[in-house]
C-alpha cells in the first residue's frame, strides 16, 4: 500500500479514484480505461506542480519519506555482482551499514551504504540506519582494502545519525567516528558521497559529495533541530530553511554537487 504524505492528499484521492474505477471495471462490461487514463495524466501533473513548489519542510518530509527507494533498491539497481562484506574484525557486524565489492557500469568499485530498513523487522535489523562503532569500523575496513587495490568508493548516506545509545558509547562511538574521517582523508583513491534520503553532519565521511534535489543534510536535522528552543512546532518547519540543509542550498554554498 502506498504511503502519502500531507501535502499529497489531493494525489491519494485521485489514486484513490482510480483504484475504485479498476475494481468496477473488473465487475461488469463497462470499458473505463479513458477515464483511468485522464484520471494519471491529471496524477502526473500534479506531482509534477506539488514537487516543483515544495516548502523546506515538505523537502525534509519527502527526504523521510517511507516508499522513498532506500539503500538496498539503489544497489539492485546500480551496482552488478555485488558481494557483500560483514563485520569489522573487532567486536561484530553492523547491518545499519551495508558495504561489499561490486561494478559500476563495468568499472570494480567499493561500495558502502546506510540502510534504514522497509518495515518494522527491517527497521529494527538495520537500527533505523544509524550506525553503531562496529558500523564505522567496517566502513574503516572497506575504504582501506579499496585503497589497497586502488578501486573508487561510491558511499550512499540515507541516516538519522550515529547511534547514540549507551552501548554504542560504551563501545567508542566517537573514536570510532574520529578514526572513519582519518581513514578518509588519508585515502588515495576517489570518494564518492550521494545523500540520497537525509544526512547527518555527525561522522559524515570527507570526499566528494552529492546531494540529490529533494535530500537534506544537517548538524541537527529538521524537526529534532526545533525541538532545542522554546517553541519546537511553530519552528519545525522553519529549522531547514534557517539551517540552510537543503540541496540547493549546499549547491549555493559549494558545500555539495546537486544530483
Amino acid at each position: 500500500m502506498r504511503n502519502f504524505l500531507d501535502f499529497e492528499k489531493p494525489i491519494a484521492d485521485l489514486e484513490g479514484k482510480i483504484e475504485e474505477l479498476k475494481h468496477l471495471s473488473t465487475s461488469g462490461d463497462i470499458n473505463i480505461a479513458e477515464e483511468v487514463g485522464k484520471l494519471q495524466s491529471k496524477v502526473e501533473r500534479q506531482l509534477q506542480n506539488i514537487y516543483q513548489k515544495l516548502t523546506p519542510w515538505q523537502t525534509v518530509q519527502v527526504a523521510r519519506h517511507p516508499d522513498r527507494p532506500h539503500v538496498k533498491d539503489i544497489l539492485a539497481a546500480m551496482i552488478s555482482d555485488f558481494m557483500p562484506l560483514a563485520g569489522d574484525r573487532a567486536f561484530g557486524d553492523d547491518a545499519a551499514v551495508i558495504g561489499g565489492l561490486g561494478r559500476f557500469r563495468g568499472r570494480a568499485v567499493m561500495v558502502i551504504g546506510t540502510e534504514k530498513g522497509r518495515d518494522t523487522d527491517e527497521r529494527l535489523r538495520h537500527n533505523f540506519g544509524m550506525a553503531r562503532p562496529e558500523g564505522y569500523r567496517k566502513a574503516q575496513r572497506l575504504i582501506t582494502l579499496a585503497n589497497r587495490f586502488g578501486l573508487p568508493v561510491l558511499t550512499f548516506v540515507d541516516t538519522a545519525g550515529a547511534y547514540p545509545g549507551v552501548d554504542a558509547e560504551e563501545r567508542g562511538q566517537a573514536e570510532a567516528i574520529a578514526r572513519t574521517i582519518e581513514v578518509c582523508l588519508g585515502a588515495e583513491v576517489p570518494i564518492i558521497v550521494t545523500i540520497v534520503g537525509e544526512g547527518l553532519r555527525r561522522g559524515r565521511r570527507p570526499g566528494r559529495r552529492r546531494l540529490c534535489d529533494d535530500a537534506g543534510k544537517c548538524g541537527l536535522f529538521g524537526d529534532f533541530a526545533g525541538r532545542l528552543r522554546v517553541h519546537p512546532v511553530a519552528e519545525r518547519g522553519q529549522r531547514p530553511r534557517s539551517r540552510r540543509s537543503l540541496a540547493h542550498d549546499c549547491q549555493r554554498l559549494a558545500e555539495t554537487r546537486r544530483h
